[in-house]
C-alpha cells in the first residue's frame, strides 16, 4: 500500500512549472479517434486516468507510445466499437468516448463509467443530446447499445451547462452532416481547448467558451501536434498549498486567467498574488483571514474541483468562512479526514462551515476522491508533526507527482510503500 508521509511546518518556497491539463487532455484524447492519422499530444502529462484513456484507444484498435514528454496517437488502425466494462468503470471521462466512436463507427457498445463517488452524475444530457442527432441508444443490463449510421446536426438546447455533455456532443456533431448548435454549452477553458484542438485537425468549429458552439459537420480530419494547456486545478493545489504553509512560491506557465475566482479568494485571505505571461507568483508572510461565502458554479464561477482545496487552506484562518458546494452532492467526503487533524468544520447538506483553529495535527488520514486527497496534502504541510496519507490511487488519477513537485518547494513528504494490516 503505497503512502504520503507529510512533516507539516515548513514553509514553501521556490519554483515549479505545472503539469498538462488532465480535464483538457482526456476529451483530446477521445477526440483522436475522429481522424485516421498520427496525433503528437506535448506536455501531456502521466496520469492514472490518461493510462487508461491510452488503453481504451489501444482497445479499439489504435497505435499510442510515449516520445520523451509527448504522447503520440495514431488512429488509423481503429476497427473496434466497443469498450469493455473493466475500462469503463476506471474513469468517469470514459464517456466521452461515446460520441467520438459514434462519429467514427457509426456504432458503439460500452457500459456506464466509473469515476470518484461524488454522487449522482448521470449521463442522461450526453445521451439526449446524441439521440437528437440521431443515434438509436438501447439500455440493456448496465451497458448502451448505440447505433447512428447517419447523425444530422441540428440544434441542440443543454438544461444545464455540462462539460461532459458539451465535450461529447462537440465530437459526435464532427460526424454528422450539417450545422449542429449547442445552446447553454459548458464555457470551461477546457472546452476551448478541444475545439482548438479539433480545428488544429481541420474540423470547422466556433463558439467555444461562450454559451453556443457550432459545429459543421461532415469534415476530413487529419492529424497534428498539439501542447496541452497547464492545469488549473494542479495550479490551484500548489497557491493554496502555499497559502496554508505560508512562504512565496512560483509556478511557471499558470494562467491567472483560468483561475480569477481562486485566486480572488486567496487574496481576499490575505495572500499577495501576482500573474503576468509566464506564471503565477503567490507570497504569504502573515496570517490567513476568513473571506466571504464561496459557492461552487459552473464557469466561470468558482470550480468545485477547487472547493476542498481552498477549504484546507482556510482552516487556521481567522473567522469563520462558509462553503456551498451547487455541483455534487457528495463532494464533502474530507471533512471527516480534515477534522481528525483538527479542523473545526460543520458540514449541513450543501453547506459546510469552516472556523479557524491556531494549530493543526498530524493523523493518519485517507483520499476518497481525486481533489479531496489533494486537499489533505494542502492540509497537512501545515500541521504540526506528521500526517499519513493513504487511498494515493486518486490523488495519482489528477497530479503527475504530487510529491516531486512538493518537495521541490520545500515540503517534507516522501512517498513510501506499507504492508497493509
Amino acid at each position: 500500500m503505497s503512502l504520503l508521509l507529510v512533516e507539516g511546518g515548513r514553509t514553501l518556497t521556490g519554483e515549479i512549472a505545472i503539469q498538462g491539463a488532465k480535464n483538457s487532455v482526456l476529451p483530446i484524447l477521445a477526440a483522436t479517434i475522429l481522424n485516421r492519422g498520427e496525433t503528437v499530444l506535448r506536455g501531456c502529462p502521466r496520469l492514472r486516468d490518461v493510462d487508461t484513456s491510452i488503453r481504451i484507444l489501444q482497445h479499439l484498435g489504435c497505435e499510442a507510445h510515449w516520445e520523451g514528454e509527448a504522447l503520440v496517437v495514431d488512429s488509423s488502425g481503429l476497427h473496434n466499437c466497443g469498450i469493455s466494462d473493466i475500462l469503463m468503470r476506471e474513469m468517469r471521462s470514459s464517456a466521452i468516448f461515446l460520441g467520438a466512436i459514434l462519429a467514427r463507427c457509426g456504432q458503439a457498445d460500452l457500459s456506464y463509467p466509473g469515476g470518484c463517488e461524488l454522487g449522482p452524475r448521470p449521463i442522461d444530457l450526453h445521451l439526449a443530446g446524441l439521440r437528437e442527432l440521431g443515434a438509436d441508444i438501447q439500455e440493456e443490463g448496465g451497458r448502451l447499445h448505440c447505433q447512428a449510421p447517419q447523425m444530422h446536426g441540428r440544434e441542440i438546447v443543454l438544461s444545464l451547462p455540462s462539460v461532459g455533455a458539451t465535450e461529447n456532443l462537440m465530437l459526435a456533431a464532427c460526424g454528422a452532416e450539417g450545422t449542429t448548435s449547442i445552446y447553454n454549452a459548458a464555457r470551461e477553458p477546457e472546452i476551448e481547448e478541444l475545439q482548438n484542438y479539433l480545428r488544429g485537425c481541420g474540423a470547422e468549429i466556433s463558439g467555444a467558451g461562450t454559451s453556443t458552439v457550432t459545429v459543421e459537420g461532415g469534415r476530413t480530419l487529419h492529424g497534428c501536434t498539439y501542447t496541452i494547456m497547464p492545469d488549473r486545478i494542479v495550479m490551484a493545489t500548489y497557491l493554496c498549498a502555499a497559502a496554508s504553509a505560508g512562504g512565496e512560491i512560483r509556478l511557471l506557465g499558470a494562467r491567472e486567467g483560468h483561475l480569477s475566482t481562486v485566486t480572488a479568494a486567496l487574496r481576499e485571505a490575505g495572500c499577495t498574488i501576482t500573474g503576468d505571461e509566464t506564471g503565477i507568483a503567490l507570497r504569504r508572510s502573515g496570517g490567513l483571514k476568513s473571506i466571504r461565502p464561496v459557492r461552487t458554479a459552473p464557469y466561470p464561477g468558482f470550480p468545485t474541483d477547487a472547493q476542498a482545496i481552498v477549504m484546507a487552506a482556510l482552516l487556521r484562518s481567522r473567522g469563520a468562512t462558509v462553503f456551498e458546494e451547487n455541483i455534487f452532492t457528495n463532494r464533502y467526503r474530507h471533512v471527516d479526514e480534515l477534522v481528525r487533524m483538527g479542523a473545526d468544520i460543520r458540514v449541513s447538506g450543501r453547506v459546510a462551515v469552516v472556523t479557524g483553529v491556531k494549530r493543526l495535527h498530524g493523523a493518519p488520514v485517507r483520499a476518497t476522491d481525486l481533489r479531496g486527497g489533494a486537499a489533505l496534502c494542502v492540509a497537512a504541510i501545515a500541521a504540526e508533526g506528521m500526517t499519513e496519507i493513504s487511498g494515493l490511487d486518486h490523488i495519482d488519477r489528477g497530479y503527475e507527482d504530487i510529491t516531486r513537485d512538493l518537495s521541490r518547494l520545500g515540503a517534507a513528504i516522501v512517498r513510501t510503500e506499507k504492508e497493509p494490516v
